[in-house]
């Protein structure tokens, strides 16, 4: 016979994936709400700002057009996939939940991985960042291709894993801003830490998320 978890147990569980739910999300909103404030530093373009310093020699051109394109539609995606990922929102809006899954799914295909992987063709910081941007960039592309053709297939199960994959992808921004703030904070700048948020600003949630749902899986076969 199965032992039987408290039900006080259970209850303080959920209450707390709930708060860190609510923690991560009103994260992910100031995040964005800055990133859309710094928008006056990009029209028109101030090289004198943090992101576009140095950049003027390439920014015009195939550059501009793939910045300014991810630059809009970054946010959008991570906004949309905060409601996407939702329960209640699935439940009660079916219809809409698809529609808005298949924008945000076209939106990364054709915008978002595209643009992702022809400005980490143009980093500063040297090759291991732009292998670690265009990685970031193809993967994403890859996880909504299989949670979209699982969606097709009625494979619901997958296909939130998959999205919740991709997900924690488009997250990564919120990493880097984060990884930026802290760093500034502390007045700790050195290169390898930039070297390495390319990297970790994706691998590491993406590790976490395995790490759970393999421990999810194991609980519910055993």
């Amino acid at each position: 016979m199965r032992n039987q978890v408290p039900a006080s147990n259970t209850h303080g569980s959920i209450t707390f994936r709930r708060f860190v739910t609510l923690m991560a999300l009103s994260l992910i909103i100031r995040v964005t709400i800055g990133v859309l404030l710094n928008y006056r530093d990009y029209f028109p373009p101030n090289f004198e700002s943090e992101f576009l310093r140095g950049r003027q020699d390439y920014f015009f051109g195939s550059y501009q057009w793939a910045f300014y394109a991810h630059l809009v539609s970054g946010p959008v995606t991570l906004i949309l996939g905060l409601v996407l990922i939702s329960d209640q929102f699935r439940l009660k809006f079916r219809n809409w939940h698809r529609r808005l899954g298949r924008f945000q799914c076209l939106c990364i295909l054709f915008v978002v991985s595209p643009t992702g992987l022809w400005m980490a063709l143009h980093v500063d910081s040297g090759p291991v960042s732009a292998i670690g941007f265009a990685t970031l960039a193809i993967l994403t592309a890859f996880f909504v291709m299989m949670g979209w053709r699982a969606a097709v297939k009625r494979r619901f199960v997958s296909h939130r894993k998959w999205m919740l994959r991709c997900f924690l992808l488009l997250c990564s921004a919120v990493v880097l801003r984060l990884v930026a703030g802290f760093v500034s904070l502390i007045h700790y700048e050195r290169e390898w830490i930039y070297l390495a948020s390319a990297w970790v600003s994706w691998l590491v949630p993406l590790l976490v998320f395995e790490i759970w749902q393999w421990r999810r899986d194991s609980k519910h076969t055993s």
